[in-house]
């Protein structure tokens, strides 16, 4: 390996030097070469990098730690993408903690043109299970294309991985820990199978266990991998409300799927639908459109056809008009063009969306169908 792979491994060694801060020393003095290079009182000056900071880029072990798990990279054929590479994932380097370096070990494209993360209670349900089978699998006959991303963790991550490979799509686990392991060990079968197309990626060099603070922290690249974040199953709390909670930082979109307001396991897919920060969607075709991806007509998955004929109920005509020559519109806009209070327009949205002539997309919206 080139001497810009043992500097680009070493800026992620030192101590107190996180991601943001190594991106903050990259901009500064142009790569990570140049910050081992660069003399002390120059590193000083360097926003946020001051005496203490300074003494640790210059530690000489931490070069030597780099070697070692170049040793690593090398005896395991793994690939590593760096922030500033022309290959590193493009939707999580937009992310401002984006990880500086990224270990992977597969055959996969994570520039994929769909890119979906699933994720949820590892406690998961048969309805929870059920769900995200049956939405892979639909995802799988129109979009053969998709990269499925989830955690390799028990309930809904290792389910959304299974019926990904069952359905011949590409899935990545995304791990809190090093590639010299897997976590948990039952899993390992099934991550060797991903390897064929998928992978394993994490920003954890070897040696690294599976402990609490890493599962937080790579939830972050579970959110920022994707285009969409799918919760299918949550209590709560959990580690997958805090990925649809980064998700919704990174301005990328949430969805979840809903529960009976008695199921403890949905209680949190419930909320963050309550709290507008999740979409609610229930398959896969509301997926699609919500993300309004472009499918060919004979892939469209049982369109749902509008009446040809005027409605009946002259207000429902009028709505029909106004989506049609305004296009998506919240319910409060749709108030003020109709002049009609929201108690009598919600039950005439609602007899709508249930007769096929309008959809309703995330942010209370609604469009014609």
């Amino acid at each position: 390996m080139a001497n810009q792979d043992l500097y680009q491994v070493g800026l992620t060694m030192i101590n107190g030097i996180g991601d943001i801060m190594g991106r903050q020393l990259l901009q500064s003095l142009g790569s990570a070469e140049a910050v081992f290079a660069e003399k002390p009182q120059a590193l000083e000056r360097v926003p946020g990098i001051g005496q203490l900071l300074a003494k640790e880029i210059k530690q000489p072990g931490v070069l030597r730690r780099a070697e070692k798990e170049l040793v690593f990279i090398e005896k395991n054929k793994l690939k590593c993408f760096f922030l500033t590479d022309n290959d590193y994932p493009e939707r999580l380097r937009q992310c401002p903690d984006a990880p500086l370096l990224l270990y992977f070990k597969g055959n996969i494209n994570l520039q994929a043109k769909h890119v979906i993360s699933i994720v949820g209670t590892r406690k998961a349900s048969a309805y929870g299970k059920e769900q995200t089978e049956k939405l892979i699998t639909h995802l799988a006959n129109v979009l053969p294309d998709i990269l499925i991303v989830s955690g390799l963790a028990y309930g809904i991550d290792i389910t959304a991985h299974r019926s990904a490979l069952k359905n011949q799509l590409s899935t990545v686990g995304v791990l809190a820990h090093g590639l010299d392991r897997i976590y948990p060990r039952v899993h390992r079968q099934t991550a060797i199978e991903m390897l064929e197309s998928g992978g394993l990626l994490t920003d954890f060099p070897s040696n690294t266990n599976p402990n609490k603070p890493n599962f937080v922290k790579r939830n972050r690249i579970i959110a920022g991998l994707a285009d969409a974040t799918l919760i299918i199953e949550s209590g709560n709390k959990g580690g997958s409300l805090i990925t649809a909670d980064i998700a919704f930082s990174y301005s990328r979109d949430v969805f979840a799927f809903p529960g009976r307001a008695t199921d403890s396991l949905s209680e949190g897919c419930n909320r963050i639908i309550r709290q507008n920060q999740a979409g609610l969607i229930t398959c896969a075709n509301d997926l699609i459109e919500a993300m309004s991806w472009d499918l060919p007509e004979k892939k469209v998955l049982s369109p749902v056809q509008t009446e040809l004929f005027p409605h009946e109920n002259e207000d429902i005509n009028r709505i029909c008009t106004i989506l049609k020559e305004k296009g998506k519109l919240h319910i409060n806009e749709l108030t003020l063009e109709l002049d009609m209070p929201v108690f009598k327009l919600s039950p005439l949205l609602f007899e709508m969306e249930m007769e096929g002539i309008i959809k309703v997309i995330p942010g209370n919206r609604y469009e014609f169908a």
